[in-house]
């Protein structure tokens, strides 16, 4: 396919010109090896494209109907280069970033505020999800950067962690440990857990959790979202380990946890490897540079790849 993109721009040329000396000096190559190569590709589709006509040529039905697809596939080509190029833009390029659900209310629109106060022409392509299908997403190349939680450790992936988020056991208000301040998590082994599906960060730091407290969470109900999980904990279906709400929860408390430590780290992930356009690494850089404050995420100046601007 490589080979033959040369030959059908070559091919076209001369079909333009209908004479091979003067599409040979529009390309710049000599006639000796445009010749050749036109009757390479005549040989490798075992069919006459040209009529040779003295130092003129003209195309032969065959060449015709080639004509056409090799018009549409250079068309396809060009496009393609160029929708490369603009994405690697230092000033206008794409980054493809993806984060975690409960990122989204809040965290990722005030660190997207903040970085466009620098590069206020960066296109983002947005895509909010689950920690696993996040990570199957980045190896598969549809995602530059990822925030996830818990920080993968996987030979193929880089992460950085970033911030970690205080967890808390949240109850129903009238529920009987609604009253207290401070709780051990053993002592709601015997609790209905609403809980986030298998596969999300939080579920799999519950697990871990209970594990170290000595119990096996009874699972009353799995969602995708974490306010959703919220709002039925104030429906009394159970209770929840959750991160901070962004806005107060009617019908519920939040009961700090104070063993085993309930904090889920929040960390930066990308492939290993993979080289970073212009404006992913000046966006990876400006999220590395909030290190232990990303989830206060105030706007500062972050210049990044100022030579490249």
């Amino acid at each position: 396919m490589y080979a033959l993109t040369p030959r059908l721009a070559q091919f076209a040329a001369v079909a333009r010109h209908e004479h091979v000396t003067r599409a040979a000096q529009e390309l710049g190559i000599p006639q000796s090896s445009l010749s050749r190569a036109l009757a390479r590709l005549e040989t490798d589709l075992g069919v006459a494209l040209f009529a040779r006509h003295g130092r003129t040529v003209s195309l032969t039905p065959a060449g015709r109907t080639f004509l056409a697809a090799a018009e549409r596939a250079l068309t396809a080509v060009e496009q393609g280069a160029e929708a490369v190029r603009s994405d690697a833009d230092p000033a206008t390029g794409k980054v493809a970033f993806g984060f975690l659900h409960t990122l989204g209310w809040e965290t990722v629109p005030e660190l997207l505020r903040a970085f466009r106060a620098d590069h206020p022409r960066v296109r983002f392509a947005l895509v909010q999800n689950y920690g696993d299908a996040m990570l199957e997403r980045l190896r598969a190349g549809e995602l530059d950067l990822c925030l996830t939680s818990p920080v993968p450790d996987a030979p193929d992936l880089v992460a950085r962690r970033l911030d970690e988020q205080r967890l808390r056991l949240v109850v129903p208000d009238d529920h009987r440990l609604a009253t207290r301040k401070r709780i051990r998590l053993a002592e709601a082994a015997e609790e209905s857990f609403v809980t986030l599906e298998p596969g999300y960060g939080m579920r799999r730091i519950l697990d871990t959790m209970c594990a170290e407290a000595g119990f096996s969470p009874r699972i009353a109900f799995e969602g995708e979202e974490a306010e959703t999980i919220r709002g039925l904990v104030a429906a009394g279906l159970g209770v929840a380990l959750l991160p901070p709400p962004v806005f107060p929860r009617p019908g519920v408390r939040e009961v700090t946890v104070t063993a085993p430590r309930a904090v889920r780290e929040i960390g930066l992930a990308w492939s290993a490897g993979r080289p970073d356009t212009p404006p992913v690494a000046a966006f990876k850089a400006f999220l590395l540079n909030r290190r232990g404050r990303l989830l206060r995420a105030e706007p500062t100046h972050h210049p990044a790849l100022e030579d490249n601007r």
